[in-house]
């Protein structure tokens, strides 16, 4: 009994400048915490970003190079054998954040052109392509 007594006495002699210290420094960890907590996810997205970037290839075109277009419009009717990629066209002028004006040489009228996005273009390093076809007759047995 003379035990419980004294806890009671502890408690409700307790200083309240104790438990504000108490809970101050409570709230000065967890302060911690939570900013040690952002700067690893910002260090991890910053490193991650870094090595994504380091895997991109740059396309940087130039008046009169030859480039193929993306058509977009085809993701909405696939098509296994027709080809997503248009042109060649010819560079005409590059414009600032990357836009594109496009000409086509096998126009009516050369001198119509257009712009586009120049991450729908890719280089075009060929010309003509020959197709080689094959024919193979298949018999019923």
């Amino acid at each position: 009994m003379e035990h419980q007594a004294y806890w009671a006495l502890k408690f409700l002699n307790f200083n309240p400048f104790e438990t504000v210290d108490k809970r101050r420094r409570q709230l000065l960890v967890l302060e911690e915490i939570r900013l040690h907590a952002y700067d690893s996810s910002k260090n991890y997205k910053e490193k991650v970003k870094f090595y994504h970037d380091r895997k991109l290839v740059k396309k940087v075109f130039h008046p009169g190079q030859q480039v193929l277009l993306f058509n977009s419009c085809l993701k909405l009717f696939p098509r296994k054998l027709k080809s997503k990629w248009f042109g060649p066209f010819i560079v005409k002028k590059v414009k600032l954040h990357g836009a594109i004006e496009l000409m086509d040489p096998s126009a009516d009228n050369p001198q119509r052109s257009w712009v586009v996005n120049g991450q729908r273009l890719k280089h075009y390093f060929g010309s003509k392509v020959e197709r080689l076809t094959t024919i193979i007759e298949l018999l019923d047995l």
